[in-house]
């Protein structure tokens, strides 16, 4: 990293409040030219409310930012925009139904006399596709809202990189990426550190981490607790920092006692998935590795009777059944926590309690009569098995951290337990604390007889907490192994399409 007299970026003091909640308390980051510099913390830490500052959204209430020695305000959007600091949020905000090229130049339109030069941008969009490696987006004419989630995350990824950056900051870029996209991604950060831009990168992917950053800042609670050369830290030191414990066994494989089989899926297909038969059984979790774009995603989503099967057998306790709907599974007890949980899981404007009892709504509205003793144990239960933090179960879930939200969403179900879970992309965006949470979840709930699937673009996740690993492959299940018996190297060949196990 090559030094420079004054970085690009220097914050300090920064204190943010919002009503009697402090954010942030005299937060210090600076940001050095040719950098990649990640920012650490957990959920609630206050990594969101700094880089919100950093674009512009919002205002420090104390302290100073400076541009390579000169103080600077940074009023709105458009004020970061002049100093060339560009945001790649967490939360997706594409037009879906723009295509991907008109969602990179949005706003940027190249036109002539008021016309749109169409052509001359999907040439454009092209151009920058192919120069940031990112082949998925090829068809730069396609409409966003047909695309799965990671591709809509390099469409964003596209879209700020497509004017020139002095800062470029990055919120959990990689959540939804697979390991190829993944290593395109630092690639192209890799080459812009090169030439001269200051990068701040968030992930709780702590391989990642160590493997790209060149220093780590980690936040605590809206404070600063340290920064230090990524070259003398560990992944145990970084923890520590973040949750102020040891956190000694980041990925617990939960205790193997199958049962009997719950589920048997044979010859399933559908224009998204092809001739997939698997089993799983009580008590197991059935982890299905695989790129994005595979079709796990899609095997998940026609399994829960949201996509048509159009041939196939599905059996649950050895009983053949018929799922043409969410309600036909979730009467066969079979759930589905899906990818996006804000989208599909959560209706992120209702409370935390009335998202907890959705579900269950005809247990404590029966007629015009409300229960609300009933609905109110109901809600008491999740947030206690399930250790939500929160400050009211009448609060808003969008102001929950990554990590609640994903308990709300996985909690609910609870309440009358199914026989199978599918948890797709369980752990995207949440913390390391969050995580350790999660997994233990995911141990009572296996330990209880439950069978689980487990749908990952993080293959230490899939490798650590399944017992058994189908790979995925161009929408179809090439094959299962025992956990204990392949190797990581062994599964990315058979995805890849390099070698089988």
């Amino acid at each position: 990293m090559p030094a420079t007299l004054a970085p690009l970026l220097r914050l300090e003091g920064i204190t943010k409040h919002f009503g009697n909640v402090t954010a942030l308390d005299q937060v210090n980051l600076e940001i050095q030219a040719g950098e990649i510099h990640t920012l650490l913390g957990e959920n609630g830490a206050g990594k969101s409310t700094l880089i919100k500052i950093l674009g512009g959204i919002y205002q420090p209430d104390a302290g100073t930012l400076w541009s390579e020695d000169e103080p600077i305000t940074l009023p709105n959007v458009s004020a970061a925009d002049r100093y060339q600091i560009r945001l790649i949020h967490q939360e997706l905000s594409l037009a879906p139904n723009l295509t991907v090229a008109e969602n990179i130049f949005l706003g940027r339109e190249p036109s002539t006399l008021g016309w749109l030069r169409k052509r001359e941008m999907n040439r454009q969009a092209q151009a920058l596709i192919l120069q940031l490696g990112l082949t998925e987006l090829r068809d730069v004419t396609a409409t966003v809202s047909t695309l799965s989630t990671a591709h809509q995350q390099l469409v964003e990824i596209a879209r700020a990189l497509s004017q020139e950056a002095r800062v470029l900051v990055l919120d959990e870029p990689t959540s939804s990426l697979s390991e190829l996209e993944v290593e395109a991604l630092f690639q192209t950060l890799r080459r812009l550190r090169a030439q001269g831009v200051g990068i701040v990168y968030i992930s709780h992917r702590m391989e990642e981490i160590m493997r790209l950053s060149d220093r780590i800042t980690v936040l605590r609670d809206g404070k600063t607790v340290g920064t230090a050369p990524a070259s003398e830290v560990n992944p145990q030191t970084l923890i520590r920092w973040m949750v102020g414990r040891d956190i000694k066994d980041h990925f617990p494989r939960p205790s193997h006692r199958p049962g009997a089989v719950a589920l048997s899926v044979s010859d399933l297909s559908n224009a998204n998935v092809a001739d997939v038969s698997f089993e799983v059984r009580y008590g197991e979790v059935l982890g299905l590795a695989g790129l994005v774009g595979a079709g796990r995603t899609e095997l998940a989503r026609a399994l829960f009777g949201i996509d048509r099967i159009d041939k196939g057998t599905i059996q649950i306790d050895g009983k053949p059944v018929r799922i043409r709907s969410p309600r036909d599974a979730l009467r066969q007890g079979l759930v589905l926590v899906p990818e996006d949980r804000k989208q599909q899981g959560l209706i992120v404007e209702q409370s935390v309690a009335f998202n907890i009892t959705l579900p269950w709504l005809k247990e404590w509205i029966r007629g015009c009569a409300f229960h609300y003793k009933t609905r109110d144990k109901m809600v008491e239960r999740t947030i206690s098995r399930f250790g939500v933090r929160l400050s009211d179960a009448e609060q808003p879930v969008r102001d929950l951290s990554g990590g609640n939200q994903q308990k709300v969403l996985v909690g609910r179900w609870m309440e009358h337990p199914p026989k199978i879970l599918i948890l797709d992309e369980p752990t995207r965006g949440i913390d390391v604390g969050a995580r350790e949470d999660l997994y233990r979840i995911i141990g009572e709930l296996v330990s209880q007889g439950m069978a689980l699937i487990l749908i990952s673009s993080d293959l230490d996740e899939v490798m650590n907490i399944s017992h058994q690993i189908g790979t995925f492959r161009a929408g179809r299940l090439t094959g299962i192994s025992p956990a204990e018996s392949v190797t990581a190297e062994e599964v990315m060949h058979q995805l890849t399409g390099g070698s089988s196990a």
